[in-house]
């Protein structure tokens, strides 16, 4: 710890404090995640390992990479590169909206980063835009691989894994249904749900619990049967609730002021069979991406200042009264806070 001078606060995860700090010996801003162990006894998290095996595995640039790690005091600390925004604070900075080059820039970037991890046989699980960061320089990475798994190829949709993963309104509607055996097509539908909120600027599935997610899935998509969901009525959760049947609702209404080719993308993401959602790699030669706008370079994307992310979440917040009831947008802002 001695070879870093910490400057700030970045924010708070799930196992502890992220810190902006300055590598003394080069001057190199970097970012440092505090991991604080609640008992020693029990060991390091097996997230915090899972993540730390993955990441000195991976070298991509659309990936974050651990620089180093090492003890400190209770717990231990993680050093990544400083990455000042999100893509989140990128949707939500109104004073900068994303055009449409932009954007496609952002999923190029993405699904490029998806490849190199399932190439790599691994599944992020928990893909959304707080978890993918942007550099100074406009370089989107995906961060924070605690819930990551390794897939063997072997055991691909044999092997059982924990159906409690992936953010709710990210949750492939196979995980809503309680599916131990998976495959790499839940990261694709968290990719849809990303895509359509760059588009709308705001969450396409909100669920407020579990039950009230898969409820907004089925109304916006429809109901789904076995024809066109072969295995949905085997699912173990399958037969806890019913929902009234519903017709699904147009793609205008779900992506409203979207190009034809932005729908067909999310159409060929957001499906209800997993083994007929595209792969990353086939969701790169989507030709959303070869239609003009086309991706714009790195020289066109925002280039976040070093303070954007406090300066855009201070704005936000304070831009409400206190004796004014909460908005949908607060209350969303809210929970990202507390994600």
């Amino acid at each position: 710890m001695d070879n870093y001078s910490v400057e700030g606060r970045v924010g708070e995860g799930a196992h502890g404090l992220v810190l902006m700090a300055k590598h003394l010996p080069t001057g190199k801003q970097v970012a440092l995640k505090k991991v604080l162990l609640k008992k020693i006894d029990d060991g390091i998290p097996n997230s915090v390992v899972r993540e730390i095996k993955a990441l000195q595995e991976l070298d991509c640039k659309f990936v974050m990479k651990l620089l180093d790690f090492f003890p400190h005091g209770m717990g231990f600390i993680l050093v990544f590169d400083f990455m000042p925004s999100g893509l989140w604070e990128m949707i939500h900075d109104m004073d900068n909206k994303l055009e449409e080059g932009q954007i496609k820039s952002y999923m190029q970037m993405l699904l490029k980063g998806v490849e190199y991890l399932h190439n790599h046989s691994i599944m992020h699980r928990d893909l959304k835009p707080a978890n993918l960061l942007v550099s100074a320089n406009g370089i989107l990475r995906i961060a924070d691989l605690g819930l990551s798994r390794v897939v063997w190829p072997t055991a691909n949709r044999t092997r059982p894994y924990s159906h409690q993963v992936a953010t709710r309104w990210y949750r492939a509607p196979e995980l809503l249904y309680g599916a131990r055996t998976y495959s790499y097509a839940i990261d694709l539908w968290a990719v849809g749900c990303i895509l359509a909120e760059l588009n709308n600027s705001s969450p396409l599935f909100p669920g407020e619990t579990d039950i009230d997610q898969l409820a907004i899935v089925l109304r916006g998509l429809g109901t789904p049967t076995e024809s066109i969901w072969p295995g949905l009525t085997n699912l173990p959760d399958y037969n806890k609730i019913s929902f009234p049947p519903a017709r699904p609702l147009p793609w205008s209404t779900l992506l409203p002021d979207s190009s034809p080719v932005l729908v067909d993308l999310a159409k060929h993401l957001l499906v209800y069979d997993a083994d007929k959602r595209l792969t990353a790699s086939q969701a790169l030669e989507h030709c959303y991406l070869f239609t003009a706008p086309l991706p714009v370079p790195l020289s066109e994307m925002p280039h976040p200042p070093s303070d954007h992310r406090q300066r855009l979440k201070t704005r936000e917040i304070s831009s409400y009264s206190v004796d004014e009831p909460m908005s949908n947008d607060l209350k969303t802002l809210q929970l990202y806070l507390s994600d």
